[in-house]
Order: C-alpha cells, then structure tokens, then sequence
C-alpha cells in the first residue's frame, strides 16, 4: 500500500481539524511506527501538533528497554516531544490478580489519558489493524458475544474525555509491515506475541490460520461483520434509551416498570431494556460486571413468567429483581426498617408529618365548621374525618406489626390489615412501609388509603372534626389497587 493511500486513510479515519492537538501511542512495533512517521509527515499539512507516548511495561528486561529507546530515538529524529512511562506490571498483577493483559491495558490507556490531558491533547493515536478487529471480533464470539461485543473496536470513541481515534482498522498489518520495509522506518517484532500463554496469541497463531483455509478473506469477513454490528448496535441502543423513558420511572434504589407495557416490546429490545438498568445500577466493582445473555435472559424471563403474582429474585451485582402484581423494580436491595411517629394534642390543630420511610406525608387540620372538610364531610380513600372530642391522643403514625387488626367502619367484627392488604393488592415490600395510624389506647383509627376504623367517626353530635390526609408515596406504585387511591407522587 502506497504512502499516499494510507495518508488518505488516515485523514479519512482520523478525522482531525486543524490545529488539533494528538498523542500517537507508539509501542515500537511495525503498525504504531507506520502510523508514528504517516502522522508526523501529515502533521504540518493538517496542523497537527503531535506528542508520542510510549508505556514500558517492564515484562521482557531488555527487550522492553530496547522498545523504548527505539520510540525515543525516533521521536528525536522527528522533532517531536517523547513522554514515557516505566512500569513494574509483573508487581502491579501480583498485587491486584488481575490478568496480565487486561492489566496492561488498563495502565497502558490510564497513562495515555493523563498525557492527552498534560498536552492539552484531545485524540489519541492508535495503531489496531485489521487484523487486531478481526481476532478482537472472534474472540468475543466464542465468548457468546451480542452485538456489542461483535462490534469490536470502534474507529472512534471517548475515553477519559478524550478521543481515541484508530484510523488503521480497515488496513491488514502486511501492508504496514510492508511500508515500514519500503520507507527504511525501523520497527521491534514483541516476542511475547508468539507465546501461546495468551488466548489472543493462540487465536492468532492456531485458529486464525485453520478458519483462514475455509474462508481466505477470513479477516476482511469478521472486519465487515464488525461495521454491521456497529451500526445495528447504536440503532439498538437508541431504542432502548427511548424505550427507557417512555417505560422506566425512577424507584427508590433503582428503576420501576410496568410488566404488560414491557411485555409489548420486541424480544431484542426486551433484553437491551434489561441491559441497560443492569449497567445503570452497577456501581464500584460490580460496574465491572458483564451483565451478558445468562443474567439478562433470567431477568427479562423472570418479569414475562406466568405464576405467582408477587416474588422477588436475587441477581449478580447485588442486585434484585422484585415482581408486584403488574409492577417491576429493579434495584439494590434494602431492608425496610419499622418507624414510630407521634401526633400529639398540642400539634392536632393543625400539622404536616413528613413520612421518611414512605416519601410520602400525612396532614391534618381541627375544625368546628363542617363546610371547611374535604366532599362536605362524606369519608374518602385518602382522607379520613374523626370526632376529635373522642380521640386518645397522643396518636402514633407506625409502621404494621404482626397480628395487626381493625374493626372497619360498615363491616362488622374486626379484620386482619395483612388481609386488608392482599385483597386491595398491595405489593408485599409496600405493606411493610405503608403507614396505620392508632390511638393511644392501642386501636387502629385508619389505614391510609384502604379503610377507617369505627372508632371515634363523626356522628351528628360531634362538635370538633379531626381531619387527615395521606398524600402519596414519591414512587408510583404501577399496577396496584393503590393507584386508585390517591397514591400517587
């Protein structure tokens, strides 16, 4: 490939604008000293301003120091600023126990963003080849990638607010080597490449070689193959952003959804939708995660399953799956914590009690005027009117206990809250939060939003009214009878 054909491609590729500022990555090898010398030839026809970078990463002794005085010398000789970094990787992998290539990496990149940064860089150079797509791609698939693995390398994207940029991905390392070998440009041969330690070397030497024999444009297929799941990928994660905020409504510690709503997607879509809060609510480590097909699926068939209306499901990442009637949350996990708040006497003329627990608060008011209540004085869901000449205060605003009981207003004899809850269809991790509100003789006056207790009701010999009202928990609880309720945020 001649001098002018891969300058084009790098112009192409590249994308650079004049005047910007650009780290080549420079190991020594035959690919980033190509794409070192094309660089520094273009440089003052596109006004580029050109920093290398090289990592040691102290694994070959010699032949690591010889790698680097050879990018020294060369920048040297180009005129062109040299930053380099010595590192102890055998050290830094028995300290971590990472593998030694993704620790490489990790470092190699980590230096690269902090010399873009002390340059005032805002692309960084790399050399991947053809090649390098080709076994990044098969690679990922033997791993049972979708299509975000069978992406593989992206020419361009952002890392560390600055881009990497890799205009060689469309042209095989022959070429290179070939231009290097024309132009006199000096390159090292990294002889850990041949050990077959590393599963990236034995796909190169061993697979690369036996699938070749069945499709001689192997590496050309897996590179093209790689363009399609590029753009199908981004069209794919478009989707689901929209799906995202059409559907998912933010839930305490994570994301809350309709099942039948999500139900009605496409099974692809289904799974990015599942993906996507996975990766939005790892954190730390776990954002490490690969929340590939296995989790996704298990996720995605635990919402559609037919079966127990309510159940909760322990996922990878510390995280839930919580399925309530026809409302899902996915979240990290917590547990709730019983709560005891007081009205006293002195405070029932008029008062607003933030629920913490709830997100949601409880207001009332004391009036001789009829007219001044909610509906004329009629009882509601959300609101409840009491004689407040017969309340025993101080009330107290709790959270429900074992055995809890009330005698509704209109049935006769006393029922069981937990009863109460499961007929109104009240999700199981919602009852052990929502408020009873009982006298201090121990009796339960009201559950907000479901019943009045009879006790203390309003007769047409009260004088004093005692009015209160539960205004909604912050999170809308999708699909329950609660919805009907006024329990809305």
């Amino acid at each position: 490939m001649q001098e002018r054909e891969l300058k084009e491609r790098i112009r192409r590729e590249g994308s650079f604008v004049p005047n910007d500022a650009v780290v080549a990555a420079v190991s020594g090898g035959p690919d980033s000293m190509a794409l070192l010398h094309l660089l520094a030839r273009l440089a003052p026809e596109l006004g580029l301003r050109l920093t290398v970078a090289h990592v040691n990463h102290g694994f070959r002794g010699e032949e690591s120091d010889a790698d680097e005085l050879l990018v020294r010398t060369c920048a040297a000789e180009l005129g062109l600023p040299c930053r380099v970094a010595r590192l102890d990787m055998p050290a830094y992998i028995r300290e971590t126990g990472m593998n030694g290539q993704a620790a490489s990496r990790e470092q190699r990149y980590r230096y690269l963003a902090s010399v873009a940064r002390e340059c005032g860089a805002t692309k960084i150079a790399l050399a991947h080849h053809a090649g390098d797509q080709a076994e990044t791609v098969l690679m990922r698939f033997l791993r049972g990638a979708g299509p975000a693995g069978l992406s593989g390398m992206a020419a361009e994207r952002t890392f560390a607010n600055v881009e990497l940029i890799r205009p060689f991905l469309r042209i095989n390392k022959d070429a290179l080597v070939s231009y290097c070998e024309t132009e006199g440009i000096p390159y090292r041969i990294d002889s850990s490449n041949l050990k077959r330690v590393y599963t990236r070397n034995r796909l190169r030497l061993e697979l690369m070689p036996t699938l070749t024999a069945y499709n001689p444009r192997l590496e050309e297929t897996l590179g093209r193959l790689a363009e399609v799941m590029q753009a199908e990928n981004a069209y794919l994660a478009k989707a689901a952003e929209a799906a995202f905020a059409e559907l998912v409504r933010p839930a305490k510690g994570g994301f809350a959804f309709s099942r039948s709503a999500f139900a009605g997607l496409h099974l692809a879509l289904q799974r990015r939708l599942i993906k996507l809060l996975l990766d939005y609510l790892a954190t730390g480590t776990d954002k490490q995660e690969d929340f590939g097909y296995t989790l996704t699926e298990l996720a995605r068939e635990a919402v559609l399953r037919e079966g127990p209306p309510n159940f909760t499901l322990d996922l990878a990442g510390n995280l839930q799956l919580c399925r309530e009637y026809d409302r899902v949350e996915l979240m990290a996990p917590s547990e709730p914590h019983p709560f005891l708040h007081y009205i006293g006497a002195d405070d029932a003329g008029s008062f607003s009690l933030r629920l913490e627990e709830t997100g949601g608060r409880l207001v009332g008011f004391t009036t001789r005027d009829r007219k001044e209540l909610p509906n004329q004085g009629r009882n509601g869901r959300d609101y409840a009117i009491f004689d407040r000449e017969t309340l025993e205060f101080p009330l107290r605003v709790r959270s429900r206990q074992a055995g809890d009981r009330i005698e509704v207003l209109g049935l006769k004899g006393v029922k069981k809250v937990k009863d109460i809850f499961i007929d109104e269809k009240i999700p199981a991790r919602r009852r052990e939060v929502w408020p009873l509100v009982e006298g201090d003789n121990g009796l339960i006056l009201w559950l907000p939003g479901l019943r009045q207790a009879a006790h203390s009701v309003v007769t047409e010999k009260t004088r004093l009214f005692f009015c209160m009202t539960f205004i909604g928990f912050e999170d809308e609880p999708l699909g329950s009878n609660a919805s009907q309720h006024g329990f809305i945020g």
